[in-house]
């Protein structure tokens, strides 16, 4: 099980994969289970946003287990956040925010272990 990043600019935080475009994190949903999900919104002038990657995890039916939504767009956290409370398992939690640093410092000494 992995860990998933996406975000075109931002730094990736350590024990996660990195994922620069919605492409990407459709592969990376495709192709291994994953535990936790950080998506961004915004990924680059004329490129597709988050939302095609919820759209294509509803679509596939391969949630993970938990989501997070560290965009800076409002209105696209928004979208991303109602699309997948609509249609995700009850077992997948759902978080309208960033990671918060305890568990991103959890996951980091998990990753050097």
């Amino acid at each position: 099980m992995i860990h998933v990043y996406l975000d075109d600019y931002r730094p990736c935080p350590a024990g996660f994969v990195l994922a620069r475009n919605a492409e990407e994190c459709k592969l990376l949903v495709d192709s291994e289970p994953i535990g936790i999900l950080s998506l961004d919104y915004d990924l680059g002038w004329s490129e597709p946003t988050g939302y095609e990657v919820v759209r294509h995890i509803v679509e596939s039916g391969r949630f993970p287990q938990q989501v997070y939504l560290h965009t800076s767009s409002a209105a696209g956290r928004m979208q991303m956040y109602h699309m997948l409370s609509q249609h995700a398992p009850m077992s997948v939690r759902l978080n309208n925010g960033p990671m918060p640093d305890p568990l991103l410092e959890e996951i980091a000494k998990q990753a050097r272990d």
